[in-house]
């Protein structure tokens, strides 16, 4: 057993080491003189005048940081749609229900009383177009021709909406409940129980 005499940068002197029994006196031996040259060179210099001054510098500019409010202000942050959290999305927006839900919902009760709107799956590229422009805080025309000739794009960008939800619509948390619920015995039960254990989502999941 070998303890370097740099021991003593540690909390516990070597003296203390030594009494408590952590390292028995005959498996110890100080051998500061026995260093390698190569060890020794290799410990850390003090931070130099230049170095010090770069590292004020990063500190100054860290705490000067714009905070993320004003930084969407100036539009150069812009909050997620897809992907994000529920009740942190409408937190950012300030809306009870996300734009994206609402603006599709009411273009497909006006013009998606078709076969399968939310069966069938609209042109993938249309689909993109649409969910960047809802993540670029913009709301999209939904009435162009690109939209109304493929309806099934906007069903799909509503389903695309849940999927990415880091907690489901019906959240994690009430998975088991709501399995319970849709297992009751009859549909008179199985309606009650669905319907209390709504009453316990979320805010931001029960709107």
């Amino acid at each position: 057993c070998w303890l370097s005499s740099s021991v003593h940068n540690t909390p516990f002197p070597l003296s203390v080491l030594l009494q408590v029994g952590f390292f028995p006196s005959e498996c110890v031996e100080l051998i500061n003189d026995k260093v390698p040259q190569s060890v020794t060179n290799s410990v850390p210099k003090p931070v130099s005048k230049k170095h010090g001054k770069l590292i004020t510098f990063l500190r100054t500019f860290m705490k000067s940081r714009p905070t993320k409010q004003k930084l969407k202000q100036r539009g150069i942050l812009k909050e997620r749609v897809f992907g994000c959290d529920l009740g942190e999305h409408l937190l950012n927006s300030g809306h009870d229900v996300p734009q994206v839900l609402k603006s599709c919902t009411e273009f497909i009760e006006k013009h998606g009383i078709v076969d399968g709107i939310y069966r069938l799956s609209g042109i993938a590229s249309n689909i993109q177009k649409l969910r960047h422009e809802f993540d670029s805080e913009q709301i999209p025309d939904l009435t162009k021709d690109i939209y109304i000739q493929d309806i099934h794009c906007v069903g799909s960008l509503c389903k695309l909406y849940f999927r990415e939800l880091p907690n489901p619509l019906l959240t994690y948390q009430l998975y088991e409940k709501f399995s319970d619920a849709v297992s009751a015995a009859t549909d008179e039960e199985r309606l009650v129980k669905i319907h209390d254990v709504i009453q316990q989502l979320p805010p931001p999941h029960y709107r």
